[in-house]
């Protein structure tokens, strides 16, 4: 039976020598990999208290509804600054090179809220991070973070200290 790391590509020294780029988009184009990833992150979901997944675009769009559906959950994007509607709140981050800029409706998380956060990848936890303080800015309370693939070599988990934090596939390196 295959695993979600056999629907995995590695494509090595992308974006630059030494870096062993993971691509999603080898296990969302095949339809026995979507399936499978979806039920791994559900799993991973499933036996927590909770009220409402949220996910960054795009690619917690992509896990996050299908969870959300299965559950019978809410689902609130996060998406980058000027793309929302509504009256939204930001935050900055830092990337490697520059900032980003993230949004979430304001009224997107009611106060006490139980929420998990949906996302492909983590790497330098930065982005996950921005969002978890958007949750709490909101008074939402993090109940856990699911990932479908784990970066261990950028170190993600140190800058989310505190938090549940769980992964399908884990790779050692960067």
């Amino acid at each position: 039976m295959k695993t979600v790391a056999d629907y995995v590509r590695t494509i090595p020294d992308f974006p630059e020598p030494g870096i062993m780029f993971r691509d999603v988009t080898s296990v969302i184009q095949d339809a026995d990999g979507l399936h499978l990833a979806i039920d791994e992150l559900q799993k991973l979901a499933e036996d927590e208290e909770f009220d409402v997944i949220v996910g960054p675009e795009s690619r917690g769009f992509i896990f996050g509804v299908p969870i959300a559906y299965n559950l019978k959950k809410s689902f609130v994007p996060v998406r980058k600054k000027g793309k929302l509607p509504c009256e939204t709140i930001e935050q900055t981050y830092d990337l490697e090179y520059g900032t980003a800029t993230i949004e979430m409706h304001k009224d997107a998380i009611k106060r006490g809220q139980k929420v998990i956060i949906v996302d492909d990848l983590i790497a330098t936890g930065g982005t996950i991070e921005a969002i978890i303080k958007l949750v709490e800015q909101l008074g939402g309370e993090v109940v856990k973070i699911i990932f479908l693939m784990e970066l261990e070599g950028l170190k993600g988990r140190e800058k989310l200290k505190g938090y549940d934090i769980a992964s399908v596939v884990a790779y050692p390196g960067k």
